[in-house]
């Protein structure tokens, strides 16, 4: 059976880890790093051209009443993140199929330890240090699908958070929210392939046997 997708492209950092766990030990509990996440998720949204994205982490601890030594801490430990429990297996079946791609908005040096803690090697990954802007800006998209050789048309984005709904309908891509945490669809998010709070679906989404 043909797959429905030709490359499926993933958010790193929450649709694939549960790198908020990390922000918040390192914050010293869950307020704490839910703040301290929500202020740098705003300035990346806002940032336009590509902010060294530790300065980013280090300008939103502050403002969340920390410290820039919690960002250095922070980057230091990057490589404690942890895959979500089924994203190996997902990954691993996913790669006999299709093309696998990333999209994130860390810088090169830390998105390389946060795969590592995966153990699945990408046949793209574009970052928003070498893309030169952050997402929801559609050229970090664009750089994977020209990287891919294919088509916004024939692929499929897997989101962690509803900052990359808002990207990917710039470029044309067909979206799967794992919505881990159970949120809200925003209204005017477009319609979507799949909403799940697992990755587990989608595998069968890619193969043409769910939606």
């Amino acid at each position: 059976m043909k797959p429905a997708y030709d490359a499926v492209i993933f958010d790193l950092l929450t649709a694939l880890l549960d790198s908020a766990s990390l922000w918040n030990k390192v914050a010293g509990g869950e307020a704490e790093g839910r703040r301290w996440r929500a202020a740098y998720l705003r300035r990346t949204y806002r940032s336009g051209a590509y902010r060294p994205y530790e300065t980013l982490v280090a300008e939103a601890a502050e403002e969340a009443g920390l410290s820039a030594e919690h960002a250095r801490e922070l980057a230091a430990r990057y490589g404690e993140v942890k895959p979500w429990p089924e994203a190996h297996e997902v990954l691993a079946t996913l790669k006999q199929h299709v093309p696998l791609a990333v999209v994130t908005n860390c810088s090169e040096a830390l998105a390389a330890k946060a795969i590592a803690a995966i153990g699945i090697e990408f046949d793209v990954v574009v970052t928003a240090e070498r893309a030169g802007v952050y997402k929801p800006d559609p050229r970090p998209y664009r750089m994977a699908l020209e990287e891919l050789g294919l088509t916004a048309e024939r692929c499929l984005f897997v989101a962690g958070s509803p900052f990359d709904l808002f990207g990917i309908v710039k470029v044309g891509l067909a979206g799967y929210w794992h919505d881990r945490t159970g949120m809200a669809v925003p209204p005017e998010v477009p319609k979507l392939v799949a909403h799940h709070d697992t990755l587990k679906p989608l595998v069968d989404v890619v193969l043409g046997r769910l939606t």
